[in-house]
């Protein structure tokens, strides 16, 4: 496959001919909303197998084959030319696929209200086949030891359809928010901790989830022991019924980071215990702060290496998003920007008539508009140049592979760059 970005005056059909596809082709796999309206800047995953680059001014078959990691000879011989001849400026080059690595996905799906609504569960089971794990958010921890079950509904069936494993997400959520001091009772009161993870034993069965994933989030720095010999119970416990133990991480840069939503989470005995993590590598620009990339490359890379230094790499799920924002301009204290998926983006870029920008250095598409009240918008978003950037950092960590904050927001290039970039490790 290969990402295009679309510019000044081309159309679907024009890009359809280059590539040697078709404009349905094009349409089906990238779902466009605009393909009538193209917007500069606009990406589209092409649907072949492998990829084609023009020869560029002081290209030879030596560099584009590094470019590549293609020996030259082979680059030639694939194409049918001398390894001697001249290459003209624009001549076409067929790049074969690459070689892809194993990795391991996941997607939290969060069902609000008092039903399922259906397009949330279709996004579940589109995602499904790509998926490693499947995991409901959430059920929330009480200070007596119980849980307060989320909705479920067809996500067992969804996952086992698709040889997905079903993860439990367990929260110290009190009224949607995050509690240090239900956190405190659970990992101190053992009388309690005990009737809890025997809670969770008895759910955990009832439902079919195979990993138990702790997200305990702004807890109290004198529980980060605690925390720590909870787990180690915990993981004693679900050994013995042959299940997974996984935790969310917050995303740090040294393991003296100052906060409260960090100093309860000690990387390195997480890496020790756990199978595997999820650092929320996302929500620098976030929906009640200024306008800003929503997970900027460097600082992302800054924090997974960071966390290669203390567990291994092959227990890290890089956190990513599939929304962005729309922040009003300027930006004031207290307001909040509007989330919006990928489609949407573009969708909000075609209707307003206005090119998307690309941020090189935070690897994220980025545009700006003026509603019909003549206020401004900046939008933050994610494409399939932001996505590959974040598969190719996996790739150069080594990482386990993503997790997805959160499923139902519609982002089909994320999808196609996955069977592009990976195996898909399926354990159920």
């Amino acid at each position: 496959m290969q990402i295009h970005v679309v510019q000044p005056n081309q159309s679907l059909t024009g890009i359809a001919q280059a590539y040697g596809t078709t404009v349905n082709d094009l349409v089906e796999a990238n779902e466009i909303p605009n393909p009538n309206n193209l917007v500069i800047g606009q990406t589209l995953v092409i649907p072949i197998v492998g990829s084609f680059y023009w020869v560029q001014s002081g290209d030879s078959l030596y560099s584009i084959g590094q470019k590549f990691n293609i020996p030259f000879q082979q680059l030639a011989a694939i194409n049918g030319i001398s390894i001697n001849q001249p290459l003209q400026v624009g001549f076409r080059l067929y790049i074969p696929p690459r070689t892809k690595a194993e990795g391991e996905f996941n997607g939290y799906v969060e069902p609000r209200g008092n039903t399922v609504a259906p397009n949330l569960e279709e996004s579940a089971r589109d995602a499904a086949p790509y998926l490693t794990y499947l995991a409901p958010f959430s059920f929330q921890a009480l200070r007596d030891g119980s849980l307060k079950e989320p909705l479920i509904n067809d996500f067992p069936a969804i996952a086992k359809a698709n040889n997905v494993v079903l993860m439990m997400v367990i929260t110290n959520q009190e009224n949607d928010q995050f509690s240090d001091e239900l956190g405190r009772i659970l990992l101190n009161d053992l009388a309690i901790q005990e009737k809890f993870l025997t809670n969770i034993v008895t759910t955990a069965k009832k439902y079919g989830f195979k990993d138990i994933h702790f997200d305990f989030e702004y807890l109290r720095p004198a529980d980060r022991e605690a925390y720590n010999n909870f787990l180690r119970k915990a993981k004693t416990r679900f050994k013995q019924e042959g299940w997974l133990l996984s935790t969310a991480l917050a995303p740090k840069t040294s393991a003296t980071q100052k906060g409260k939503w960090y100093e309860g989470h000690d990387y390195k005995v997480h890496g020790e215990i756990v199978d595997f993590v999820v650092i929320m590598t996302y929500e620098w620009g976030y929906s009640g702060g200024p306008a800003m990339p929503v997970s900027p490359i460097g600082p992302v890379r800054d924090v997974l290496e960071y966390a290669i230094s203390e567990m291994p790499p092959s227990k890290i799920l890089m956190g990513q998003n599939l929304y962005g924002y729309d922040w009003t301009l300027p930006f004031k204290e207290g307001t909040i920007a509007k989330a919006v998926s990928p489609q949407q983006a573009i969708q909000l870029a075609a209707d307003n008539n206005v090119p998307i920008q690309y941020d090189y250095k935070a690897q994220a598409p980025y545009f700006n508009y003026v509603d019909g009240d003549g206020k401004r918008h900046e939008v933050w978003f994610e494409d399939a140049r932001s996505i590959q950037a974040k598969f190719d950092l996996i790739k150069e960590l080594n990482l386990r592979g993503m997790s997805y904050w959160k499923l139902g927001l519609s982002f089909p290039q994320n999808w196609l760059l996955i069977v592009d970039n990976f195996d898909v490790v399926k354990r159920a």
